[in-house]
């Protein structure tokens, strides 16, 4: 349930701050009578995401078993690349997020009721394509039954919750440290879910080294024990892996945290442009 709470608490609430940032830039700049297009966009967005998930769910539980192991892997490592890419784009955007709403606000008020309907759409709806498609890869990596569904549940009324209280002004953090430090912990659990996808594709035969397992300490952890279970559901741990899934885990794991929590260069300072004296004629 924690993962999945993370998942949907850190997906939940850049929509929701989103949201906040466009209503609260009209209601401060007297355009109320333009709230309507933009709820209209976010109730699309949210029932795209949801058909999307139970396009996943459904469609998938059709297939044989070959196919749906197929179809899990490589959903796991798109929604790996997809979250890789987000939790990049935030850390950096996370400061200029406001001004940059606003500008495309600006500009869709600009044009008329259908760019207030598209920007809203677009801005939630990428936020909810991606948790859909991650919280179903990490909920059919735990294979936990209700759980990890309840979990994700709870992130998402938390980070409703949590908007709402950012647009009343009620609760101040640093949004830059906040999504920092969420987004190495959503690192952490992306790297589990690559390593599932992988073993989905060898089960579906698409890669080699099924059956060659890096270690295998079963009697150690059992996946039936409360930490085996807890392990499995925060990081997707498993006894016995294979060589390629930890070499995987390891070779993304790595090299992606360090880039992530190291911080950028300082520029150097420019030399001052010392103008030459001008020589008078004589």
């Amino acid at each position: 349930m924690f993962a999945n709470y993370l998942i949907g608490l850190r997906e939940g609430l850049e929509a929701s701050l989103v949201v906040c940032i466009l209503i609260a830039y009209l209601v401060k700049t007297g355009r109320r009578d333009r709230l309507a297009p933009v709820w209209a966009g976010v109730g699309a967005a949210v029932a795209l995401a949801a058909a999307f998930g139970a396009v996943l769910q459904f469609g998938s539980s059709q297939l044989s078993f070959e196919a749906q192991e197929a179809l899990g892997g490589s959903l796991s490592i798109i929604a790996v690349g997809l979250v890789t890419w987000m939790v990049f784009w935030m850390r950096r955007t996370a400061r200029h997020l406001r001004s940059e709403l606003h500008g495309r606000l600006d500009a869709a008020l600009a044009m008329g009721t259908g760019a207030l309907v598209a920007t809203a759409f677009l801005a939630v709806g990428r936020e909810g394509l991606e948790t859909s498609l991650f919280i179903w890869t990490a909920v059919q990596a735990t294979g936990d039954g209700w759980d990890p569904l309840a979990g994700a549940a709870l992130g998402l009324l938390t980070s409703i919750v949590l908007g709402w209280l950012f647009y009343r002004g009620a609760l101040r953090i640093n949004l830059a440290k906040f999504f920092t430090w969420t987004g190495g912990m959503l690192v952490v659990v992306a790297a589990g879910v690559l390593a599932y996808g992988v073993h989905d594709l060898q089960e579906a035969d698409w890669l080699p080294g099924l059956s060659a397992h890096a270690f295998d300490i079963s009697s150690t952890i059992p996946a039936d024990s409360w930490y085996g279970t807890l392990l499995k559901g925060v990081f997707n741990f498993q006894p016995d892996p294979t060589k390629a899934q930890v070499w995987v885990w390891a070779l993304y794991l790595a090299p992606t945290l360090y880039f992530f929590f190291r911080k950028p260069a300082a520029t150097p300072p420019q030399p001052a442009q010392v103008s030459a004296p001008k020589t008078g004629t004589a």
